[in-house]
C-alpha cells in the first residue's frame, strides 16, 4: 500500500515537473496554436539537373516573402526524378556541397508532405502547383489532393486536415471559375524581357514547351497568337517535347519566317534535362542541331521560367485566390 501511494506521489511529481516547466509549457502552447495555422505546399515537376535548382528556390523565396509566417515546402510530383534524387542521398555530401538544399537533395512525395505537416500539428493546407497547365501532372496531384480531403473520421478532432486549398497553374486550369485566357495573358506579360532579347539580336523567340501526350491541348496556338498581339514586332513560336506542336511543325513554319535567327528557350518552369539535352544540346535529334541544319543561327537561353520573378510571383497571386476561396487565413 505504500509503495502504491509513494509511485502515485512520484507519478503526480513527474506530471506537474513536466506540465509548470516552461519549456515544455511553451512548446505544448506552440503546437496548440499550430492546430490553427496554414501551411504551403508548392508542388513542383521538379528537376535532376542542379543548375536548374534555382528556379524553384526562387518561387520558393518569392512565396516565403509574400507570407513569412508560413511554412513553404516543395515536394517534387514526378516519380522519376524523385527516384534520381533518393540515390543520390548515397552521395549526400557532393550535392550538399554544389549548393543543393537538403530540401531538395531529400525531397518527398505529396503524400509524405501531408503527413510531415500533420505531424507538425498543422491543419489548414494550400497546395499550389508550380506546374505550367492543367495536364497529367497537376490532374494526378488533384486526385491525391481530393484523396486528402475526403478522409472522414468517426470524431471531428481526429480528421487529419480541416481545410486543403488547391492552386491553379501559371496558366490557369480547367473549369469556369478563371478565365484561363486571362491568366494565360498575365503570365506571357511576363516574357517581356526575353521579347526585347530577341528584338535587341533581330531574331524571332522559340519557347520549347514540356506538352503532353494523353491529350491535346490548344494552349500553345493561344500562346502564339496572344504573343503576336503583345508583341506584335517579334514573331513567336511554341514547340512541345511530347504532342502537338511538335519540332517538325516548327520547323516548318520557321521555313516562312523573314529572319534565319532565333532565340531558343524553354518555356518551362525549369531549365532541366529537357532543356540541356532536348532543346540545347548537340545531339542529331536537339532543336538546336535541327534548326542549325536548316540554316538558322540559334542563340539557345538555358533559363527557366521560375527565375523570372515577375514569373514567380503569378504563384504568390494564385495561391491568394485559393486561400480566399476556401475561408483560409495566412499571415
Amino acid at each position: 500500500m505504500i509503495k502504491k501511494l509513494i509511485s502515485a506521489a512520484l507519478f503526480g511529481f513527474i506530471l506537474f515537473s513536466v506540465f509548470s516547466n516552461p519549456t515544455v509549457a511553451a512548446e505544448n502552447k506552440k503546437k496548440q496554436q499550430k492546430s490553427g495555422e496554414a501551411a504551403i505546399i508548392l508542388a513542383s515537376f521538379g528537376t535532376t539537373v542542379p543548375s536548374a535548382v534555382e528556379s524553384i528556390i526562387n518561387i520558393q523565396q518569392k512565396v516565403q516573402a509574400a507570407f513569412p509566417e508560413v511554412p513553404v515546402r516543395v515536394t517534387f510530383t514526378s516519380n522519376i526524378i524523385r527516384k534520381v534524387w533518393k540515390k543520390r542521398q548515397a552521395n549526400a555530401q557532393k550535392w550538399l556541397d554544389q549548393g543543393i538544399p537538403p530540401e531538395i537533395l531529400y525531397v518527398k512525395n505529396i503524400i509524405s508532405t501531408f503527413g510531415d505537416l500533420r505531424e507538425e500539428g498543422y491543419r489548414d493546407i494550400v497546395v499550389q502547383p508550380t506546374h505550367m497547365f492543367f495536364m497529367e501532372q497537376s490532374h494526378d496531384l488533384a486526385q491525391y489532393v481530393e484523396a486528402m480531403r475526403s478522409i472522414r473520421t468517426i470524431k471531428k478532432r481526429w480528421q487529419p486536415f480541416n481545410k486543403i486549398a488547391l492552386g491553379r497553374p501559371a496558366l490557369g486550369t480547367i473549369g469556369n471559375q478563371y478565365e484561363y485566357r486571362k491568366d494565360l495573358e498575365k503570365a506571357l506579360r511576363t516574357l517581356a524581357p526575353d521579347v526585347a532579347l530577341a528584338r535587341k539580336n533581330k531574331a524571332n523567340l522559340v519557347y520549347m514547351a514540356h506538352g503532353n501526350e494523353h491529350w491535346s491541348v490548344g494552349i500553345y496556338g493561344e500562346a502564339a497568337k496572344m504573343m503576336r498581339e503583345l508583341y506584335p514586332d517579334v514573331i513567336t513560336y511554341f514547340g512541345a517535347v511530347e504532342g502537338y506542336p511538335g519540332i517538325e511543325d516548327v520547323s516548318h513554319d520557321l521555313k516562312r519566317a523573314e529572319s534565319n535567327k532565333i532565340i531558343l528557350k524553354p518555356f518551362m518552369i525549369v531549365a532541366g534535362d529537357h532543356a540541356v539535352n532536348d532543346m540545347a544540346g548537340d545531339d542529331d535529334d536537339s532543336w538546336k542541331t535541327i534548326l542549325t541544319r536548316q540554316g538558322i543561327s540559334v542563340i539557345p537561353v538555358l533559363k527557366g521560367l521560375g527565375s523570372n520573378d515577375e514569373f514567380a510571383q503569378l504563384f504568390v497571386a494564385h495561391i491568394k485566390d485559393a486561400v480566399r476561396d476556401m475561408g483560409i487565413k495566412l499571415r
